[in-house]
């Protein structure tokens, strides 16, 4: 699969993310290979994952329809602070009890 046709992006913004990224140690790749998650990619993108799902979840129980709350979410969850997203949670579990 090609990156930059996926992401509609250019071969340069692919090969400098994926190389920022090696460097991070989040991934580790060889040219016109496969990418694979380090341990500390995997952690960081389950986070990043768990983080989205919150934000939806959280939206989803306001009522907002999934085609929004998804959408919304990509936003929102770049921004929301640590506090705020704990207090989603809290309001998450307490509707579920």
């Amino acid at each position: 699969m090609d990156l930059a046709e996926q992401l509609g992006v250019t071969h340069v913004t692919v090969n400098k993310t994926i190389a920022r990224l090696q460097k991070s140690g989040f991934v580790t790749s060889q040219p016109y290979r496969a990418i694979f998650l380090t341990d500390q990619g995997r952690r960081l993108a389950a986070a990043c994952k768990s983080r989205h799902e919150t934000v939806v979840d959280f939206l989803r129980s306001l009522g907002i329809p999934e085609r929004v709350a998804r959408k919304d979410a990509e936003g929102i969850e770049h921004h929301v602070s640590h506090d705020t997203l704990s207090a989603f949670k809290r309001a998450l579990s307490k509707r579920r009890r």
